[in-house]
């Protein structure tokens, strides 16, 4: 019995026509599993390679390399914590250390509800609102003691549902231009709207080379 639904197993086949090696399609197969159970599952893993036509161990592999995949347990919401040299100056570290007295785990660990996963991360690109964090990828940005407070209790609460899905959820929104499977095959999406016409430079004769022109001062 097929441990991923048949909804992602279809969207996995969909993916594997977009590519020319069915193994390229390893990555984002990954995140849509990923997405049903919250982390990697050994029975997930199993399927993916099936897919692709790899073995589990590459599947394995891959995955542990990437932050973004977990093969082990987390919690409905990850919260990445960055440490960098921009938050690390505006308070990350002592940021870190109150989220593990509030939520009485360490760093790297979940907590036995399974509600909160904590982590300290490098870089998470937003220093301009140091010290910031993540949340199932989600940013949130300047905040104190009591700002983290609150994030988590409106996580707990689900005043955040809308913008914070569970974990494991990279993206709400399916894809709906580019490349599209079609009957196995990766097939050119049609644009919504007509393409904008275009300026098209003008006509050389062959070996002819166009010039720049100088402004008048």
């Amino acid at each position: 019995m097929s441990h991923l639904s048949e909804d992602i197993v279809s969207r996995a086949h969909d993916l594997v026509a977009l590519y020319p090696e069915p193994r390229s399609a390893l990555i984002p197969i990954c995140h849509l599993a990923q997405g049903q159970d919250g982390w990697l599952r050994p029975e997930a893993i199993e399927e993916i390679a099936d897919i692709v036509g790899v073995t589990p161990a590459e599947v394995l592999g891959t995955a542990s390399f990437y932050d973004l995949l977990h093969t082990e347990p987390v919690g409905k919401y990850v919260i990445s914590l960055c440490t960098n040299v921009a938050c690390m100056l505006s308070g990350a570290y002592e940021l870190l250390e109150h989220g593990e007295k509030t939520l009485n785990i360490r760093a790297g660990s979940t907590t036995p509800d399974g509600m909160f996963t904590l982590e300290e991360a490098e870089c998470i690109a937003d220093c301009d609102h140091a010290p910031c964090l993540q949340v199932n990828g989600r940013y949130f940005g300047k905040l104190s003691n009591g700002d983290f407070d609150v994030l988590l209790e409106d996580l707990r609460n689900g005043n955040l549902d809308d913008v914070v899905p569970p974990h494991g959820t990279l993206c709400r929104i399916r894809r709906t231009v580019g490349l599209e499977a079609e009957n196995g095959k990766a097939t050119q999406a049609r644009p919504t709207e007509e393409p904008t016409p275009q300026p098209q430079p003008d006509t050389l004769a062959p070996g002819q080379t166009q010039r720049r022109r100088r402004g008048r001062k």
